[in-house]
């Protein structure tokens, strides 16, 4: 069974579905295997800095019912950087001490944080400066961790984009119109990518892939030469206008908040060709409801492999998705490799192949 330990377990960022999943397989994986003490800590890093720490005693019994259930019950932040922490007078202040003296005083052996690049960055500097034995699990619904193949999130918010776009198409094709269908994607645009393929859409914009508003309408005007008097549009929220600019609902000094580029497009397309068009902006309910098979299947096996590591005593690693199997990597080489859509690969070429217009 080995040395008795406590593990400390956070989800930090933005939420998604299959968070619960990950955190329920952790506690069963860590008290029935080897014996060991689960807390799971409130709103992420924040919890660390109340006094006392913010943490919860997790048994079998207390995390099986959320299997099924969307976000996550530990909640989360995706605010405050500690090493520069927004203060009530407009300062910043370094609050990363206070956080390392949090997990001394739940007196944690390890620490598991399931984030995405961002939140590991972070969480890999808090564990280097106070000597935490970090483990970390990915999970973003952008699915832009380079080294895996899915993190937790992206297949339930594809399933989300998909079916958005499986309706639409009925009222587009009822009304004669450009239907717009804005969907999250913050710098990768692998939600439209697939969303866009699986529910047939016609034209596709990644930030990844530049496109022209002539091109676009010229689709849509060869659409109506062949009497196809409709079209569905998926973009990205990370796709900028035609000069370059960014499409934003609100700038934030940490955080800013992308939204908009829907309604620039469907203003421009009616200009330009005179189309009557519609916008959608799916928004957060891509990151909401409950979790698809693929990302309870994902989050179980990440949960699962998070204990083994740190029954091996292998920490600073996060556990990925390569090739049907979890391989454990460096987070430094996590955080560091990016993936974005590839331009010329098999998505891109497929849609294309498809008659799909993605930009130049």
């Amino acid at each position: 069974m080995g040395e008795h330990k406590r593990i400390g377990i956070l989800t930090s960022g933005g939420d998604c579905a299959g968070l619960n999943a990950a955190i329920r397989a952790v506690v069963h994986s860590a008290v029935n295997t080897y014996g060991w003490e689960v807390f799971g800590i409130r709103q992420a890093t924040q919890g660390l800095m109340e006094r006392p720490p913010q943490a919860i005693s997790l048994t079998p019994d207390k995390v099986d019912p959320y299997l099924t259930t969307g976000g996550t019950f530990l909640g989360t932040t995706n605010k405050g950087n500690p090493f520069a922490f927004p203060m009530a007078d407009g300062s910043v202040c370094d609050r990363s001490h206070e956080i390392i003296e949090g997990y001394r005083m739940l007196g944690l052996d390890a620490l598991i944080g399931i984030g995405g690049d961002g939140s590991l960055a972070i969480l890999r500097r808090l564990a280097q400066q106070g000597g935490i034995n970090l483990v970390g699990i990915p999970k973003t619904i952008d699915n832009d961790v380079g080294v895996t193949e899915c993190s937790i999130g992206f297949d339930t918010a594809v399933s989300v984009a998909t079916e958005a776009v499986d309706r639409l198409q009925f009222t587009a094709a009822s009304h004669n119109r450009v239907m717009i269908l804005e969907v999250m994607g913050r710098d990768a645009g692998h939600i439209a990518m697939w969303a866009g393929i699986a529910g047939g859409a016609d034209i596709i914009l990644i930030p990844e892939i530049p496109y022209t508003l002539e091109g676009i309408c010229q689709h849509i005007k060869k659409r109506q030469q062949q009497g196809k008097n409709y079209c569905l549009i998926v973009v990205a929220e990370a796709v900028r206008t035609e000069a370059g600019d960014r499409v934003v609902v609100a700038e934030h000094p940490e955080n800013c908040r992308l939204g908009g580029i829907g309604q620039y497009l469907s203003q421009e397309i009616c200009r330009m060709i005179g189309a009557e068009t519609r916008v959608t902006v799916l928004g957060h309910i891509q990151r909401g409801g409950m979790p698809s098979h693929s990302d309870r299947l994902i989050a179980t096996a990440f949960g699962v492999a998070a204990v083994e590591l740190i029954a091996k005593e292998k920490y600073d690693h996060v556990v990925t998705w390569q090739k049907r199997h979890v391989v454990c990597v460096p987070i430094e080489e996590a955080i560091n490799q990016y993936s974005t859509v590839n331009p010329n690969g098999t998505l891109a070429t497929t849609a294309r192949r498809m008659g799909i217009f993605l930009g130049s």
